[in-house]
């Protein structure tokens, strides 16, 4: 099947040079999405346009919307969402879900270590340096067991297919990996928009994801407590991810409340509720470690509840994730994915790093400052996609202004290669026609107590801007449905 059969994709050009998701090397439609490229291609461009408006007044009138801040001002956006689906058939997902479970294990048992034996620090293994010297490395946490053994409760795992057609990961997230409530709404907002599109695939569920993201966070319940008491804590409705965060608390059925709502009395959480004080013992966390207690960390925080660290260093209440998991979050300890998963596990990655220099190694440092035309330059410690210097973009004097910044805080810095992101057709609003876009998958894997859930289906983002690599929505990136189809 070609692109002239279908009206809706009859202006799509395709760059055979990079990797596209639904076309093969000879431009014909793949075998998994040649069905669905027959019921898209049965709406005429201009029915598309009129589907996609339908999509975004959904999207508005539930309020799902994200903030995007700048140095002038911040601004409330709808998240941009693209109707036509990603499909990630069965054996590729095994392997997707495997190698994500696989870093959510290791890298928990690396932070147990880190902060109690320090077995990987003392074989050097790991630079101690490394670790010593990373801001979200927390001393207060130093041989504080968290209920069940469990640091990353939650963790965001960023994949990127490459033109050779594996799986790469760019990074792990693990303090406050967010954008799973999209997850859910593009699902929704697309079977609204195309109903009947799913009856022709065997597709999992993404709706499940609270119900499981409950049960686990009840399994690691402090020790005593039988039927535990769970909410989730927010900055505020001014949060760029506010909407996830009343939205998961909705779909659990628990309470979403703000620092001003929680008390410690006797190194117990309580909330205050009409009724009087009501014990709490497990707080889904959406606060920064810096934020989430004044009398132990940033003592100028409003957003925090007094005594909380007390409290959660006793036992007596769950913090998912525990405070102290961004130090494996740290570019610079992805570096060592592959040693921590062979330490701990004594496995070989499922899932392959993208070979990332490292700036505080002086060699690496020699050969990123001379080849930086060539890489992308992370900030090892930023999310969002902020910081992030794409080599073969930049001007000669923005050259030599990341050459300057790398050298003043080289530990700050990794530098990659410029990974060509696989492509996938995607509704441009300003041409009013299909295009190629670059896409990445961000995975959820939730950690409980003897057991493990991967969401099925995962936030396919996309680059917006032609040619960008950045797909974050803080970027001006948007979303696609990703349909995980089963056996």
């Amino acid at each position: 099947m070609s692109t002239t059969e279908s009206n809706i994709f009859s202006s799509y050009q395709r760059d055979p040079s990079l990797f596209d998701e639904i076309y093969d090397k000879q431009g014909n439609v793949k075998n998994v999405y040649q069905t669905l490229f027959k019921l898209y291609g049965e709406h005429s461009i201009n029915d598309y346009m009129l589907l996609n408006e339908k999509a975004k007044s959904s999207f508005f009138n539930q309020g799902i919307t994200f903030q995007v801040y700048s140095d002038k001002e911040m601004q409330e956006k709808i998240f941009p969402f693209d109707l036509f689906p990603r499909i990630i058939d069965a054996k590729e997902w095994e392997i997707i879900e495997k190698g994500a479970i696989q870093r959510s294990k290791a890298l928990n048992l690396f932070l147990w270590d880190i902060y109690h034996e320090k077995n990987i620090l003392k074989q050097g293994v790991v630079p101690v340096e490394l670790i010593s010297s990373s801001e979200n490395y927390l001393h207060q946490m130093m041989d504080v067991d968290p209920p069940g053994g469990i640091y990353n409760h939650i963790s965001g795992t960023d994949i990127i297919k490459h033109n050779d057609g594996n799986y790469y990961v760019l990074e792990d997230n693990i303090r406050c990996p967010s954008g799973v409530s999209y997850v859910i709404c593009n699902r929704t907002a697309l079977k609204r928009a195309l109903f009947g599109v799913f009856n022709h695939y065997q597709t999992h569920t993404v709706t499940n994801y609270a119900e499981n993201l409950l049960e686990l966070l009840e399994s690691v319940k402090p020790h005593g407590v039988d039927i535990p008491n769970t909410v989730v804590i927010t900055p505020g409705m001014y949060n760029s991810a506010f909407y996830e965060h009343s939205y998961l608390a909705k779909t659990m059925g628990v309470e979403l409340v703000e620092g001003r709502d929680l008390i410690v009395e006797n190194d117990f959480v309580y909330m205050k509720t009409i009724k009087g004080l009501e014990k709490v013992d497990i707080i889904y966390r959406r606060i920064d470690d810096q934020f989430m207690d004044p009398l132990e960390f940033r003592a100028d925080s409003s957003l925090g509840v007094p005594g909380l660290f007390s409290a959660y260093k006793k036992g007596n209440v769950t913090l998912a994730n525990a405070p102290g998991t961004g130090v494996a979050d740290d570019k610079a300890v992805y570096t060592y994915m592959p040693e921590i998963i062979k330490y701990y596990l004594d496995e070989t990655p499922i899932l392959n790093n993208v070979h990332t220099y490292h700036c505080s190694r002086p060699k690496e440092l020699t050969y990123v400052l001379d080849h930086i035309s060539e890489l992308v330059i992370k900030p090892v410690d930023e999310a969002g996609g902020y910081g992030i210097s794409i080599g073969n973009r930049l001007s000669k004097k923005e050259i030599e202004e990341v050459k300057k910044q790398v050298k003043l805080h080289p530990r700050k810095y990794v530098a990659q290669p410029i990974m060509s992101l696989s492509v996938h057709p995607t509704y441009i609003d300003d041409v009013n026609s299909f295009e190629q876009r670059h896409i990445d998958l961000r995975t959820y894997t939730v950690l409980g107590k003897d057991k493990e859930f991967v969401l099925k289906g995962g936030l396919t983002r996309v680059a917006l801007k032609k040619g960008n690599l950045i797909v974050n929505s803080s970027q001006g990136g948007g979303s696609k449905d990703t349909w995980v189809l089963k056996d």
